[in-house]
């Protein structure tokens, strides 16, 4: 029987998870090794240096640009308050005095005795990293960060959107394949991560958003609801970034899509716990994926998995790259033979059949994940 090797996406009740956390620039690491953090904790801070604005001394001193350093009242270097004097001239004979105030809080960095330009340096923007996990710091990155280790429950989505969040998870339906309405999100929600079932649509989510809910986890969502709710066509996948007041995991795909029994079961026994979850995705090069993490201290290997590699007929899975992104179907046939692309590139295909709509589409098998009945 034709057989081929695909990864699938990873669940399981209990694994041990490391997360790098790091600073863009160097800075101050504020935890030692062997500390237990709390997921919203903050591990590391740094300044990022502010913004830059131009003033044009000579010209609004009337003066030449050689003159324009000596019009300084304050040294290079001086910090300043908004709207303190920093450079003062006669005019029209000494008639007039102008006088030039900063523009912001900042910094005199320069100043050009041939331009006449002054350079203003705002305050330097302050940057945090929190722990993002319940967990302890196994190891230090001198000026740049910690790495977090946990024992946790651990869901991979399929898609997400929205960045790092943490809340109590809270299950909103009674089954995997209901919908996550509007009438199913109380108050009593608000800063945690609701678990619905085979779909939510864009109302409902605006509507978690106005409540606080920290994050939304179910099936699927559809692709137009997407556009609305970014305002653009997302392009390419790569996801995390949006500010959007509220992070969104979906498990299976777009489209009403039930909750796989090993998502939906995984999730409803640790409602009531503390999870850390992710939206940031990513389909090219460097895959990544959403993903849900709930520590706890239960020992085990863990029951769940990731589905099993192996591809066969009626294998059922998931296409994780466009055109098809998201679509699930089961594999009628297993071409031995490398077929061509529109790149040329040859490759290893398969043929799949749809469940939804039952048409049939051959997609390279690297394009594929399987996933568990």
């Amino acid at each position: 029987m034709a057989h081929a090797y695909t990864p699938g996406l990873r669940i399981t009740d209990h694994a041990r998870i490391r997360r790098e956390r790091r600073l863009p620039l160097k800075g101050t690491v504020l935890s030692a090794v062997g500390e237990r953090v709390a997921a919203e904790q903050v591990v590391a801070r740094c300044d990022l240096p502010g913004n830059v604005q131009t003033l044009n001394l000579a010209a609004r001193l009337a003066l030449d640009p050689a003159r324009v350093p000596p019009a300084l009242l304050l040294p290079i270097g001086t910090a300043v308050r908004k709207d303190q004097p920093i450079a003062s001239a006669r005019a029209l004979f000494g008639l007039v005095r102008n006088t030039i105030t900063a523009p912001t809080d900042g910094t005199i960095e320069s100043v050009s005795n041939v331009s006449g330009q002054l350079i203003f340096r705002e305050p330097p923007i302050p940057v945090e990293v929190t722990a993002y996990v319940e967990g302890v710091v196994q190891e230090v990155l001198p000026k740049e960060g910690v790495i977090v280790e946990t024992e946790a429950a651990f869901l991979q989505g399929i898609f997400g959107i929205g960045g790092e969040t943490w809340g109590e998870i809270a299950a909103a339906v009674e089954r995997p394949g209901d919908d996550l309405t509007e009438s199913r999100l109380r108050p009593e929600h608000r800063g945690k991560i609701v678990v619905g079932g085979a779909h939510v649509s864009f109302s409902a989510l605006m509507r978690a958003r106005e409540l606080g809910i920290a994050g939304v986890v179910v099936g699927g969502f559809d692709d137009q609801d997407l556009r609305q709710l970014l305002g653009r066509d997302l392009g390419v996948a790569i996801t995390g970034s949006e500010e959007l007041g509220i992070t969104l995991v979906l498990t299976e795909g777009f489209g009403r899509i039930r909750m796989s029994d090993r998502a939906w079961s995984l999730l409803a026994r640790f409602a009531g716990r503390a999870a850390s979850m992710s939206g940031a995705t990513q389909i090219r090069a460097g895959v990544m994926r959403p993903e849900i993490l709930i520590p706890h201290a239960e020992s085990g290997a863990g029951s769940g998995t990731a589905a099993d590699g192996g591809l066969e007929i009626g294998s059922l899975l998931r296409v994780i790259r466009e055109p098809h992104f998201g679509r699930i179907g089961r594999v009628t046939e297993l071409p031995s033979e490398l077929q061509a692309l529109e790149s040329e590139a040859r490759v290893r295909v398969l043929v799949v059949e749809f469940t939804a709509g039952g048409e049939r589409a051959v997609v390279p098998r690297a394009n594929v994940e399987r996933i568990a009945d």
